[in-house]
Order: C-alpha cells, then structure tokens, then sequence
C-alpha cells in the first residue's frame, strides 16, 4: 500500500457513505510561493481533534485544502469547491491570506448560502466587528484556541443549530437573525495539550508525497504554547504574558520518530521561547538520540528563548557536540533603551546580549539578530546607532518593519503613540509611516535602508565581507549598506533596475523580498551588477593596502552563493559534477585559486584573533548542496544558508554520525 494512501485510510471511518456524510473543509494557506508545501499544522490540529469524537468521525469528511503563498484565489476556489461543497468552510486567517480568505467566503456563500463560514487565527480572533462587516459572509469567528472550538461547532451543525444561536459555545463571535454581534465567554486555554490528538500520529496530515517522500518544506512541530513575555508589538498564537504549557514528551518523541523514519533534514518549532524550560533540554536529547539512530532529523530551527537560562547554554552545547544544526536567535527588537521601555522589554536580560554572542562566535555557531525598524521611542539616529552595535558583533541581522498586529497594545494605543499607519498592498497587516519620534519623510528613507539591510545582510548576499570590510576596511555596515544604495540608485546598468522595481513595492508589498533574494543569489546578470558596484564604489573608498584581501573575501562571497539544478528555470552559469558526500548530494566547484587564505583570515575574525593578512595562495574546492531551487523565491534565511558553499572540512564538522539503525524512506 503506498504511504499516501495508507495514511487517508486511517482518517476515514467506514461506517456510512461518503456522500451522506457533511463535507468539512479546512483551508490554511503559506506565506510563501515555494516548491514544496508549507506543512498545514494549525489544521491538522482541528482535523484531529474534531476526528477524535465519535460521533463527528462516523458523520463528518473533513478535508484540508492546503495553498502556497503563490496560489490565486481563483485557483483555491477551483479545488475546493469542484467536487462537492462543503457544508462548512473554515479558514485558518493570518494577515497575509486575510483577503484571500474574505473573497473565497463571498464565493462560497453564493454557492452555498446556508453553509457555515468560520474564520480563526491571530488576525481575525477578538476582532468580530470589523470582520464582519468587512466579510458579511463570515458567520462564526474563533477567539481563542480552535481546536475544541472547531470540534464544538461541527457537533452544532450535525445537530441541526442554525449558524446564529451559537450562545452555548464558549470562545466565538457569531451574529443573530437581526445581525446583532454576539461573543460569548471566553474559553479557559486548554490545560493538557495532549487532549488534541498529533496530527502526525493520527493520520489527519498526510506526510508523503505521491513518491513516498516527504512532502513539506520542513516539519513543524510545537513542543508548547503560552508566552510568559508580553510585548507591545506581538499577539504569538494568543497566549502572551501567560504561563506556558507542554506537550508529553513522549508524544513529541513519538513524532520525532515519524519524522526521523521519513527522512526529514530540517525540524521547525513554533514555540515562543524554546530553550527556556528542562523540558525543552530533554526534547534535544531525545531528538539527538533519534538522530543517532535513523540519521535525521539534522537541523532544529525556532523562535529561541528571548532570555538565555542556563538551560539554554547546555541545550547549544549538546547540540554542538552532536552536530546538529540550528541558527540561534537574538530577538533584541531593538537597543534604544526609550523604545525597548514603550516595548515593555526594558527589563528583559535579552538586552545583554555582547557575551552571549562572543561566546557564540568562539564556538562557532550560526547566529543572528532581529531588530524592528520604526518601534515607538526609536529615532533614525538611535536606529543607525544600534544596528552598528549589533553589527560590530553580528552581521546577520534580519530588520523588519513594524506592524501593527490585532490585539497588541502598539494597536490598541497607536493614538498615544501618534502612529500612522497603511494596510499593505497584498496582505491586510498595518505598516507604520510615522509617529511621536519618526516623521514620515524619515520612515521613507529608512524604507529604503532596511531593503538593503534584509537582502543584502540578513538573507546573506553578503554573508563573509561585513567583519573585514569593518575591521580592515574601517566601514560600519550600515554605511556599506548606504554606499550600495545609493550607488543602485544612481548606476545606468540595465541589471539592477529589477532591484530599484522591487524597492519600489517593498515598503508594503514583503512577498518583493523573496524575488530580490532569488535575484541576487541566481542570476548571473545580478553578480555582475555586484562586482561592479564592488569595484566602482568599494574599492575607492578602502584603504589601498586593504584591497587586495578583500577582493579576495568579496569574490569568496559571491562564489559560496547557492547552486541551482541545470534543470531549473535559473540556469547555473556553469556545468558542475555532482558528489555524493555521506547521504547528501552535493555541487563541486573545484580548483577556486585565491591569493589569500580566505577561510583562515575568517575564522580568526569570529573568534577575535587577529589573522594574517599576508599573501598565501590557496586552492580551494567548495561543496554546495543541492535542492536549493526548492527555497528560491523564499525569505526563508534560516534554510538558505544551509545550502552555501562550503569546504570538506565544514562538511566534515556538521555531518552527524552514522546511524545506528536505517531509517525507512516512508512509514508502513
């Protein structure tokens, strides 16, 4: 039986007939236009649950419909509604599908008036008023949690309640017969997680694809929900400034066991502060000992404690030593301390932040920042000034700009603050213009500043000059940042007019981001555009005994940028053989002579030694995996730099060992 098939049998009662049963669909789409799905967890969730209950599981089909960022609304409609209607509709709503969502509910009333639309997610919970009268089509919005809600409703409707006496449901927004908004109490958080049936376990999500492999561009997973922190700016899954609470750890470790057996590379958590707690320790040891055994998974990617425990230190020792991959977060927002206070993080010890990094740095991890440009209280000068602290420290810095999310205290007291804000052009989030510290003329010159920080820094166009150009250079990186900006803005190369075009949409279009990096990083035409910026405005501005090295790291640069398959709508510029190193598949680019021993100078640069400059000719051979054309056109910065070139020894380093045990290629 093939994999596919066999976990749609598990999901499928066989007591009545298909056609008798009410038709549930469940409609989540990714941010991100991508070769691979986006794992549809949120909706599993409320397929396995519902499914949980008898009733609902001899009576009900419940079917996810899952869409890619790039997928048009008439195209959802198509799949969704070709076959058979459904009886209810649900959409998982977050600020990027939020019209989307609101156009398919209009189309799927009219087909189907006394159909029930129900609308959950961050973006839409508490927010009943201005949802419905936006969407009148929308009969039902969840407040909180959806899961028992979900379960609830579709128990309702096989019932026979009609859509507008839903008093007996805690946790909704619905409208009676005269229109009138109703909400009912809220729903306690649900206390033990593991009452919601594992999506992976049960069979609600299928797993593989029609080959049998995986089918997702990663494996989400949530270890726990619930933020002890609570932020000005975030509303993370509804549960801040609350207690956290934890799946089993023999649930997760169960489907880490699915998601070894699978062969999946990459595990992505959805937690808020991973690596806060013991029990996320023990989710490590035991994702280790799993990957011992079978050889995947190989990367643990998440939102990382925002306070780094103890607990912290021994989980990226432990993963350190077992090779295990991960990109660790300092989630600083930002270093004006006027603005960290409106932020209410003043107090947080995220904000000592030098010797966590240092240490970092010694052991030789990957790791980066995130700063929000525009917060309350922040001023452009506070902002230059402390993107060069974190700069001096870390180069990868990921700059996004404020928005104004539903249900956070930015969006509840924007009159206090004086923020001005614009919804985007294709998604429903607010954009701040301007406010009591930031005049708009000064939000649309950092526009500007914070596209070239994002592509050039954080998605790792440049990934290895910012710490010479800043120690043999003298240069901060905003202001190498500047220097590339101003020279796109006035060069008469043909090449970067695609770049200039996708600025222009950028300020409140963020799906520009991800063409601008495929550009960047693909495009042959685009590296000759960088190599004459480099030449025409970099190297006049260095000092003339500086040159030379770093010619050399700027051209390493270029030539450790992701390789594409030949077969690829971008075509490699270059015809190379294809090795195989353990168990993956890697690009060889061989014989790469520089007069400069390159990856000694920086490797003395992280760890702070001072490197010798001193011409030494190298030859070099660099390995690039492959399978990067399946992240093209994403933001997705944590997974691209895995596919960077690098030498045998870096391969060597962060290989894991053999393992003890093969791992099927699908589950049976």
């Amino acid at each position: 039986m093939a994999p596919s098939r066999h976990y749609r049998a598990r999901t499928r009662p066989p007591a009545m007939d298909m056609e008798k049963r009410i038709l549930v669909g469940v409609v989540q789409q990714g941010v991100w236009d991508m070769a691979l799905e986006s794992m549809p967890l949120a909706a599993g969730y409320l397929k396995s649950t519902a499914l949980a209950d008898d009733r609902i599981r001899r009576e009900a089909d419940i079917r996810i419909f899952n869409f890619g960022g790039g997928t048009s609304i008439s195209a959802m409609a198509t799949e969704i509604f070709s076959e058979r209607c459904p009886q209810i509709f649900a959409c998982s709503v977050l600020g990027w599908n939020f019209r989307a969502f609101g156009s398919l509910a209009e189309t799927y009333k009219r087909m189907n008036p006394d159909g029930w639309v129900v609308f959950g997610g961050t973006h839409v919970a508490h927010q009943a008023e201005r949802v419905f009268r936006l969407f009148p089509a929308v009969d039902v919005i969840v407040n909180g949690e959806g899961e028992l809600v979900f379960r609830d409703l579709v128990n309702a409707h096989l019932d026979g309640r009609p859509v507008h006496d839903l008093g007996h449901i805690e946790g909704i927004s619905f409208r009676d017969t005269g229109q009138m908004i109703h909400t009912t109490a809220p729903r306690e958080r649900i206390e033990n997680l593991d009452v919601i049936p594992s999506p992976i376990l049960s069979g609600a999500l299928d797993m593989v694809d029609a080959e049998g492999r995986f089918r997702y561009d990663v494996a989400l997973m949530e270890t726990n929900r619930g933020c002890p922190y609570k932020c000005s700016f975030c509303f993370w899954g509804g549960a801040v400034g609350q207690r956290v609470k934890a799946f089993s750890r023999e649930r997760l470790r169960a489907e880490l066991e699915v998601f070894a057996k699978l062969q999946v590379e990459t595990i992505a958590l959805c937690d808020a502060n991973f690596g806060m707690l013991p029990i996320d320790e023990e989710f490590v040891d035991d994702l280790i000992e799993i990957r011992d055994r079978y050889g995947y998974p190989r990367a643990l990617e998440s939102s990382w404690a925002k306070n780094k425990s103890k607990v912290f230190y021994s989980i990226v020792r432990k993963m350190k030593r077992a090779g295990l991959r991960s990109s660790f977060t300092l989630s600083l927002q930002t270093l004006s301390d006027e603005a960290l206070s409106l932020m209410n993080r003043r107090n947080m010890k995220v904000n000592d932040w030098e010797d966590l990094v240092t240490w970092l740095n010694a052991e030789g991890l990957e790791c980066y920042a995130e700063l929000i440009w525009g917060a309350p209280g922040e001023t452009v000068e506070s902002f230059y000034e402390g993107y060069d602290r974190l700069a001096s420290r870390i180069a990868r810095i990921a700059v996004y700009p404020l928005l104004l999310l539903p249900n956070t205290e930015y969006y509840d007291k924007r009159d206090e603050h004086g923020i001005v804000a614009v919804r985007g052009d294709t998604d429903d989030f607010e954009y701040s213009l301007a406010h009591n510290t930031i005049s708009f003329a000064e939000n649309l010159h950092m526009q500007k500043f914070m596209f070239w920080a994002r592509v050039m820094a954080e998605y790792t166009v440049l990934r290895h000059a910012w710490a010479p150009l800043r120690v043999l250079g003298g240069l901060s990186q905003s202001g190498v940042l500047r220097n590339i900006q101003h020279w796109m803005e006035e060069t008469d190369d043909p090449a970067a007019e695609p770049l200039r075009a996708l600025l222009l949409r950028a300020a409140a279009d963020q799906d520009a981001y991800g063409p601008a990096v495929a550009y960047l990083l693909s495009d042959g035409e685009a590296k000759r555009l960088l190599t004459r910026w480099w030449n025409e405005s970099m190297r006049p501005v260095l000092p003339p005994e500086a040159v030379p090295v770093l010619d050399d790291i700027f051209q390493y640069d270029l030539l450790t940028h992701p390789i594409l398959r030949r077969d690829d709508v971008f075509d490699t510029t270059e015809a190379l053989p294809m090795v195989r190193v353990g168990n993956d598949d890697y690009f060889l680019r061989s014989g790469l002579k520089f007069e400069h021993d390159v990856p000694a100078i920086l490797d003395a640069m992280r760890t702070g030694e001072p490197p010798d400059l001193s011409p030494f000719p190298v030859t070099l051979d660099l390995y690039y995996r492959t399978g990067f054309e399946n992240f093209l056109g994403t933001t997705n910065h944590e997974e691209i730099i895995y596919f960077m070139g690098m030498s045998r020894r870096q391969i060597d380093a962060a290989t894991p060992p053999p393992a003890v045990e093969a791992g099927s290629p699908a589950l049976g």
